[in-house]
């Protein structure tokens, strides 16, 4: 598997709209895409820096999964995204090389295909394995 870059950083907050008045005010990073992923029961705000980006993530109800981090954690970085060139082929190599995956290839946020490396395999890091299925907001 070869990793291409750094698609994002993901930084969970309970509140999208004050997290985003902060990086845009404090910090003057404007917002590019806000959506929402029912089916994941969240919703995303990306920020570009650079070839890179910062992806807000806030829950949409009480049983996501990121209110579960944000319960045991209180917020902060949440996962590390790789761009690659074939999730679906990356997953398999880590899997035949004994890497425990937290969630399978399925269709992700800004028009990806994603897959979830669990932090027990990285050091404690949730990792986003990312294939872009078209072009990105």
């Amino acid at each position: 598997m070869r990793v291409e870059a750094v698609d994002h950083i993901a930084i969970a907050t309970a509140n999208l709209d004050e997290s985003l008045a902060l990086w845009e005010r404090a910090l003057g990073i404007r917002c590019q895409h806000v959506e929402e992923l029912p089916e994941r029961g969240i919703k995303v705000a990306l920020l570009p820096i650079g070839d890179t980006r910062i992806e807000l993530v806030a829950p949409l109800h009480d049983n996501s999964e990121v209110s579960a981090f944000l319960e045991k954690k209180g917020g902060g970085v949440h996962h590390v995204a790789l761009r690659v060139g074939d999730v679906d082929a990356g997953v398999a190599e880590l899997k035949a090389q004994g890497v425990r995956i937290a969630q399978e290839p399925a269709p992700g946020a800004h028009g990806c295909r994603v897959a979830f490396v669990h932090p027990k395999s990285t050091g404690g890091v949730l990792l986003e394995l990312s294939t872009p299925m078209g072009e990105k907001p």
